[in-house]
């Protein structure tokens, strides 16, 4: 490969990986490129290493920020996949005198200025902090010659097209643009027809195609026993590290507590944590100070951990392109790795869609829980010897579940039958006798006077030649205010 001494020496690849085998030339000729790669596979490299080749044509020594204008964009749908992408840039140019940096949300813009001021080739962003740059005016994109759409697909489901439409418009005509994407829709179609010229496909798998070096194994089971499922997964295969994908960021956060209460050492990654916290349990999983990293799909995207032996499908994913995703986690860079989905009886639907993009059938088996219980244990909801399961909730929402033997005679008896039986409906108890008194209709006395009736007022006599009621007050002459006759007042 026809690179740069100063790149070499950076770069410790003893071979290329297929997706680098086949881009890289691709790139170095100057042609627009689609890439169908999943995480994992080197794509990184695939476009950061010949864009820096070359930019060498430029390299200088200078200190003048107008030396270093920005050449080469790089666009990432979430804050993690882009510190990735820096790192590796960072990296392959540490030996020559090409500058990058990254731009993302959540963090103070005044430190990301000083940095874009003093001039950099490559710059890294997510989409939104590019056009917060972009209007407060901190780079200059006029000179900018390559871009590229990295997980365009991921950039699509969170809704960044108006985004990276108005980037793009800002840029160059001429410019050479590669677009990366673990799957194909007909959006990411549309996009590439729209900003790229007459681009070569290059894909290392069929389009939407899980790894093959993933061990993907579906398991039938209730909501209640999938934490018990993972922690008898980890302790019968002896894994030591594993990333938990949920839904949701409550149920991240909660699934996260649970964990830690069982004696795993557990941290949570969600967009309801501020930037510093993302970083910081990102930081102590990749260090091996965390057991599990429960996650969502958004804050797990671009997440690179080398020899990450399994992850776990806690929840079935509601976009059927996320699986993809996810199990990519796993099984990088050519390792084996492991990628267990929980599937309940109201995922039917997520499934078949999932069926449906990697074109394969799917096989979900039983789990037997140590103990003899099953993980899926269907209508029988009552267990060995009579025994039965009550789920209680915690103040915060946990589900807690407590496994009690039914007692031998009165009450127990009675409790353990009418949880195995949950359709047979109580007696009712018998009614007691009615008294004939209090069913008899209301009837006045007739000699009793109405209440309504003043005996006091009855005895005087209505006034004399008005014809008026006794409770209203006669008419009295008022005087003028001016003499003359009097108007009658009430």
């Amino acid at each position: 490969m026809p690179l740069d001494a100063k790149l070499l020496r950076a770069i410790d690849y003893p071979t290329m990986t297929p997706i680098q085998a086949k881009a890289i030339p691709l790139v170095l000729d100057g042609r627009d490129v689609m890439g169908a790669a999943q995480t994992g596979t080197g794509k990184t490299a695939a476009f950061s290493i010949p864009l820096l080749q070359k930019m060498m044509k430029h390299e200088n020594a200078s200190m003048s920020p107008a030396r270093h204008p920005v050449r080469a964009i790089v666009l990432a749908p979430t804050r993690e996949l882009a510190v990735q992408v820096a790192d590796n840039v960072k990296k392959y140019a540490s030996k020559s005198n090409l500058r990058s940096a990254v731009v993302f949300g959540g963090m103070n813009m005044k430190e990301q200025t000083l940095e874009l001021k003093a001039g950099v080739e490559v710059l890294i962003a997510t989409p939104g902090r590019l056009i917060d740059h972009i209007e407060a005016k901190n780079c200059n994109l006029s000179q900018v010659e390559y871009v590229v759409l990295d997980e365009a697909d991921r950039m699509l489901d969170i809704g960044f097209l108006p985004d990276l439409q108005r980037i793009l418009s800002y840029l160059p005509k001429q410019r050479q643009t590669l677009l990366f994407s673990a799957t194909f829709s007909p959006e990411i179609k549309k996009l590439a027809q729209s900003y790229l010229q007459n681009p070569i496909l290059v894909e290392v798998a069929r389009p939407n195609q899980t790894a093959t070096n993933v061990e993907q194994r579906f398991y039938k089971v209730d909501d209640d026993a999938k934490r018990h499922v993972i922690r008898q997964i980890l302790r019968d295969r002896g894994i030591t590290q594993s990333i938990v994908f949920v839904n949701s960021k409550l149920g991240a956060a909660r699934l996260a507590r649970t964990f830690e209460r069982d004696g795993l050492r557990t941290t949570a990654l969600h967009g309801d944590k501020s930037q510093e916290e993302r970083m910081k349990a990102l930081a102590a999983f990749k260090a091996g100070e965390m057991d599990l990293l429960v996650a969502t799909d958004v804050a797990a995207r671009g997440i690179d951990i080398a020899a990450l032996p399994a992850v776990f499908n806690f929840d079935i994913p509601f976009n059927a392109e996320d699986y993809v995703h996810r199990i990519g986690r796993t099984g990088r860079a050519g390792a084996s790795g492991l990628a267990v989905s929980l599937v309940t009886s109201s995922d039917a639907r997520l499934m078949a869609d999932i069926e449906k993009l990697i074109k394969k059938k799917i096989d979900v088996e039983p789990f037997e829980l140590e103990g003899g219980r099953g993980g899926d244990r269907g209508g029988d909801r009552g267990g060995e010897r009579g025994a039965y399961r009550r789920e209680r909730r915690s103040e915060d929402g946990d589900v807690r579940s407590d496994v009690a033997p039914a007692a031998s005679s009165g009450r127990g008896e009675r409790e353990a039958r009418e949880y195995r039986e949950p359709s047979r409906s109580m007696r009712p108890a018998p009614r007691r006798p009615s008294d004939p008194f209090f069913d008899k209709p209301y009837e006045p006395d007739p000699s009793a006077d109405p209440v309504w009736e003043d005996k006091t007022a009855a005895a005087t006599p209505a006034s004399s030649g008005t014809g008026l009621s006794r409770f209203i007050k006669p008419k009295r002459k008022v005087a003028a205010l001016l003499g003359g006759s009097g108007t009658t007042r009430r």
